[in-house]
């Protein structure tokens, strides 16, 4: 029995693809499912846990709304890349992963029925969360071009209309890895004011771009900047995914609500990983270790791109993915998923559910295969098509 609620939310496929690698436990299978990378941390921030093993403090609940360093450091991140002072007492809370950030976000700022605009494709983890709230999903087109996922900035400023609580941004996105600029700031502006919106960022990825610029962090625009709800998390960019830590930076007046939701719902976060991932956004070389496993990560999209040059590939513009167009090979993704797993020994997501123009693509994960091991994927792509 399902309840209401659970009605429309399907799983998102990457468990189902990763439970059956696992259990094949081949060493020769690539595992392109999952967003998991075999980069290290940085190392400060492994040095902080192992010390926080041995504190009486970080085998607390308390305080709820995350240790004061953490907050402090990511009020500071954020307010670096937006230009913004934020107060990591009255408009910073600590969640428990980026994903608990946003259903926290959303259960604050919408109502039952109300609109969240979003684009399409992206992360099924983000439709569900919206619909898992009761607000309603729409989808605004980003259209697969050869330089990459391109989204229309008049599309997404025409969504934005009486119902709308929520326009929910990320930059690069997933599964895309389609960036933001400028333009679409600054056509967000006046329909998000008019029917008084909030902007809910998902920064997950913003420094994980490959064309070498600065994150466009919509708090940053005069328009937007009293209206941007910032969600951080320390799993992408920082590879800390077992952390499991995170963080919402957002004006005063909304914040106490996300901070109510979450001592309601997880109540707290991991106590042993919050001094690590403080000691890590506030690191002197965090933009250079940040950018130096970029060039990695775009090292290994660029060897899947040659590979399979003369498939239909969408290039990121960042991220650690990119989508195969299984239409255009004339079969689902899902079946796509199947021959490669079963043919060419390559783990794959279908992007069913990932939005309704997801029902085309299949995902390839490139940040946990080093370059050399995807050397021989045409050939597996060949042996599976």
């Amino acid at each position: 029995m399902t309840v209401s609620r659970l009605r429309h939310i399907p799983g998102i496929g990457v468990n189902l693809v990763g439970d059956r690698a696992d259990a094949l436990a081949d060493p020769a299978m690539l595992r392109l499912e999952n967003l998991d990378t075999d980069l290290r941390p940085p190392a400060a921030a492994l040095e902080a846990t192992r010390q926080a093993v041995d504190s009486d403090a970080a085998n607390s609940y308390l305080p709820f709304e995350g240790h004061r360093e953490l907050r402090q450091a990511a009020a500071e991140h954020v307010g670096r890349l937006s230009g913004r002072n934020y107060d990591p007492d009255r408009e910073c809370v600590a969640v428990a992963g980026g994903l608990n950030g946003v259903l926290n976000t959303l259960l604050a700022v919408t109502e039952p029925g109300s609109e969240v605009v979003l684009s399409d494709p992206i992360y099924a983890g983000l439709v569900n969360r919206i619909r898992l709230a009761g607000a309603v999903p729409r989808h605004v087109r980003a259209v697969a071009t050869p330089a990459g996922w391109r989204t229309d900035p008049g599309e997404l400023a025409a969504a934005v209309g009486p119902r709308t609580s929520a326009v929910l941004l990320m930059g690069p996105a997933m599964p895309t890895g389609a960036v933001l600029d400028v333009t679409h700031l600054d056509s967000l502006a006046e329909p998000v004011r008019r029917h008084g919106a909030w902007v809910i960022y998902d920064a997950a990825m913003e420094r994980i771009r490959f064309d070498g610029l600065p994150p466009v962090q919509p708090a940053s625009h005069l328009g937007l900047a009293d209206r941007v709800i910032t969600i951080g998390s320390a799993s992408k960019e920082l590879r800390m995914i077992g952390w499991r830590v995170g963080w919402v930076v957002a004006p005063a007046e909304i914040l106490a609500d996300i901070a109510l939701v979450g001592m309601t719902n997880v109540v707290c976060q991991v106590g042993i990983a919050q001094r690590a991932v403080a000691t890590a956004l506030a690191a002197p070389d965090a933009d250079a270790d940040v950018a130096s496993a970029t060039r990695t990560w775009q090292e290994r999209c660029q060897v899947i791109l040659d590979q399979l040059a003369g498939y239909p590939l969408v290039r990121p513009d960042g991220g650690w993915s990119l989508l195969v167009d299984t239409g255009a090979l004339g079969l689902t993704p899902a079946q796509a998923s199947q021959r490669l797993f079963d043919r060419g020994l390559v783990a794959a997501t279908p992007m069913t559910g990932w939005g309704p123009s997801g029902d085309r693509y299949l995902r390839l994960v490139f940040a946990n295969e080093p370059a050399e091991r995807l050397g021989d994927l045409r050939a597996r792509f060949g042996a599976a098509f």
